[in-house]
């Protein structure tokens, strides 16, 4: 107890003879980049050693590019004219960002249910340095993804008419898009209990992406659906990529069709501003 006072006079005496304290802010902000980085580190190698996970992810787009571009391609139709594989492909790039919520959703569950979380937990680390570095390591496997479908539609003859900052604008808008869903799936794999609960998932990306102008424009719909499409965040990107690749099927009749690049900003910072805190208040609480 005496030891105890004579320590905190101790301290109140420095204070208050005006000696400087040390600045710990820049410390703790290298130890939460450092934690950061670590975990980046441990989720890419995952991919390192098992390289199939990218190209088992990229299967559906591909298979469906294949289905929807060459089998029902000629029974498809494009608003105001145009080749249907340059209507796609915007929309397939839009569609496989959306479902990598889903990849990032079952890596945190299957963490969780092996112990990896509570390994974490357990370790003088920074709860939102777990998070974001999940984000980012996501989000360079997105960009590896992004590359390898881009590569696949030039070799089947998809160009963007678009110039050279544009054509960067759409890609950056694509990982804008999954960088926001990235803590959708965060907090997803946090909220259900076990692998196969995350499966269930599916249930609701498939409608986000389908229920949009991926694959079909919206002025196509009935007219109870349309709206759906034209306001689904999916939709924004999609369109706002066309827009910018020049491909056919950009623009529409509603307001959020034709402010689709806007639209295409808003709605994942506004995604990104609900669920990264959600994101990392779960995790906190899990200690709890």
């Amino acid at each position: 107890m005496a030891t105890g006072t004579i320590t905190g006079t101790a301290a109140r005496s420095s204070v208050d003879l005006g000696v400087p304290q040390v600045d710990r802010s820049h410390e703790r902000l290298y130890w939460v980049l450092a934690d950061c980085w670590n975990v980046v580190r441990r989720d890419l190698l995952h991919y390192r050693r098992l390289p199939v996970l990218i190209l088992w992810r990229l299967g559906f787009p591909m298979v469906s590019v294949l289905l929807y571009g060459f089998v029902f391609g000629s029974a498809m139709r494009v608003p105001g004219g145009g080749d249907y594989r340059e209507f796609l492909m915007p929309g397939m790039f839009a569609s496989t960002m959306a479902f990598g919520f889903m990849n990032t959703a079952t890596a945190v569950v299957t963490d969780t249910a092996r112990g990896v979380t509570d390994r974490f937990r357990s370790m003088p680390m920074s709860s939102s340095a777990v998070c974001s570095g999940r984000g980012l390591a996501d989000l360079t496997v997105a960009v590896a993804e992004l590359a390898i479908l881009a590569l696949t539609a030039l070799a089947i003859g998809w160009r963007s008419d678009g110039g050279l900052v544009d054509t960067v604008a759409a890609f950056g808008l694509l990982l804008l898009l999954r960088f926001s869903l990235i803590w959708v799936g965060v907090w997803c794999g946090l909220v259900v209990p076990n692998e196969e609960a995350a499966g269930g998932l599916y249930a609701v990306v498939f409608p986000l992406t389908m229920i949009s102008s991926v694959f079909v424009a919206p002025s196509l719909m009935p007219a109870w659906l349309a709206p759906v499409a034209a306001w689904n965040p999916v939709s924004s990107t999609v369109q706002a990529t066309r827009e910018l690749f020049g491909n056919p099927g950009a623009g529409g009749g509603t307001w959020v069709e034709q402010h689709a690049v806007l639209m295409a900003v808003v709605w994942p910072l506004v995604i990104t501003a609900v669920f990264l805190p959600l994101a990392v208040r779960r995790f906190q609480r899990l200690s709890r």
